[in-house]
């Protein structure tokens, strides 16, 4: 049996709005073209918050301050680990080394499952790990306050 994959991604908010990656279109790769969240495969022995957070430096150059678990969700093939945080510094001073395009998107945004990249001038799709975060928001999974930023935006 081929052991299970693990994957952390970070849901990383500002100004109510989600950071997101556009996956380069490469044969081979999870979810090519489309829309997901920064994070990656973790690497033998790491845990799922290092290695989170050393694929936000090779992927954007990010430190991140703040990564809280929210989820987890696993199937035959994959472990998914899903972190929250802020995204401490603008979206413009980020260094995208890994994916075609990142912008920040609204909750609505993303729930319309079609996302606009700037880069390629059209709407891509969600890759599966965002859809599932979707699904997981829609079904009402347990969120601190403080952490989504819908509810930042109210007070």
């Amino acid at each position: 049996m081929t052991p299970r994959t693990e994957v952390a991604v970070a849901m990383l908010h500002q100004n109510n709005r989600w950071l997101l990656q556009l996956r380069d279109d490469v044969e081979g790769i999870i979810a090519p073209g489309c829309w997901g969240l920064f994070g990656g495969h973790l690497e033998a022995g790491e845990s799922a918050e290092v290695g989170l957070r050393r694929e936000l430096l090779e992927e954007i150059n990010l430190r991140a301050s703040h990564l809280t678990p929210w989820f987890t969700h696993h199937n035959r093939k994959r472990l998914l680990h899903v972190f929250v945080g802020p995204l401490p510094v603008a979206v413009e001073s980020l260094n995208l080394m890994e994916g075609q395009d990142l912008t920040l998107a609204s909750m609505g945004q993303i729930q319309r499952g079609r996302i606009y990249s700037r880069q390629l001038n059209e709407n891509r799709a969600l890759a599966g790990c965002l859809k599932l975060v979707v699904q997981q928001l829609r079904s009402n999974l347990p969120f601190d306050r403080h952490l989504n930023p819908i509810k930042e935006a109210g007070g």
